[in-house]
């Protein structure tokens, strides 16, 4: 062992420990996030596009139950009817959910159009460039809270990474870099105190602390329906989207020719 290691105080050591797991932990949040915004984009897309194809089977689904339940008069088969036709009344917060493409009158005149191969327009893609992400990440290096020491410096970092994250979600590559230049031109950092032992502690078990919770995050997000499904095909999703709607069109086709052959 060298000099300068073996003189080496202790709490310098331990301090650049901290600064390992600040940076470890930032990238952490950096890629949770990044996930997190790709997966609330792909549900939205998902729920606009494949939405009123869900809609049609469930209200097939019901016509078909009561047809039934009208030709046999089992009162089995009356009460799975009632159950098909309860699924698909509408319900508080179905216009917000299905983002205008189903209403309490039924199917919006763009869902039809789907459904009828009419022309119609597609749902708009916001899915962050590579550009975005290069400025969202650049971002979060800089400007992240945990490389403060002051609280009044955390609280200038964390209401601008709100709104950095809020411009990275909306994949709004010109107001990121107005953010960057607005960084670069604001107040240098304070310059941070030699901490003592006991802080730097407590700053690694907060950090510990904060992966855990983002662990957990990314767990949920992870064995989600929407992010399990972006996991399937993460290079081309639209493409998964296409296969899916040429599934549920077929499964519509069938429960079309199923009901025809029973109301006859």
């Amino acid at each position: 062992m060298d000099t300068v290691a073996r003189d080496e105080r202790p709490e310098a050591r331990l301090e650049r420990a901290v600064r390992v797991a600040e940076q470890a932990l930032i990238e952490f949040e950096i890629a949770v996030e990044t996930f997190r915004v790709e997966v609330d984009n792909f549900s939205r897309l998902h729920h606009q596009k494949l939405g009123p194809m869900y809609a049609r089977l469930d209200e097939l689904d019901a016509k078909i139950a009561e047809a039934r339940a009208e030709r046999t008069g089992d009162p089995e088969d009356l009460r799975l009817a009632q159950e098909a036709r309860a699924a698909v009344l509408p319900m508080p917060g179905v216009d917000e959910l299905f983002h205008d493409w189903i209403d309490s009158d039924g199917l919006s005149p763009e869902a039809e159009a789907m459904l009828t191969d009419r022309p119609v327009q597609p749902p708009k893609r916001v899915r962050p460039s590579d550009e975005a992400r290069r400025l969202f990440r650049e971002l979060a290096r800089k400007a992240h809270p945990d490389l403060a020491r002051e609280d009044e410096e955390r609280k200038r970092r964390e209401e601008f990474i709100t709104r950095v994250n809020a411009a990275y979600a909306r994949g709004d590559e010109a107001l990121l870099r107005e953010l960057s230049a607005e960084w670069e031109a604001g107040p240098a950092p304070a310059e941070e105190r030699l901490s003592e032992s006991e802080e730097l502690y407590a700053r690694l078990e907060w950090l510990a602390e904060r992966k855990d919770l983002l662990s957990a995050l990314a767990r949920e997000l992870e064995e989600s329906a929407i992010g399990a499904m972006l996991r399937m095909a993460p290079d081309d999703p639209d493409r998964l989207l296409e296969e899916i709607a040429e599934q549920l069109l077929a499964q519509v086709s069938e429960r079309e020719n199923e009901l025809a052959g029973l109301v006859q």
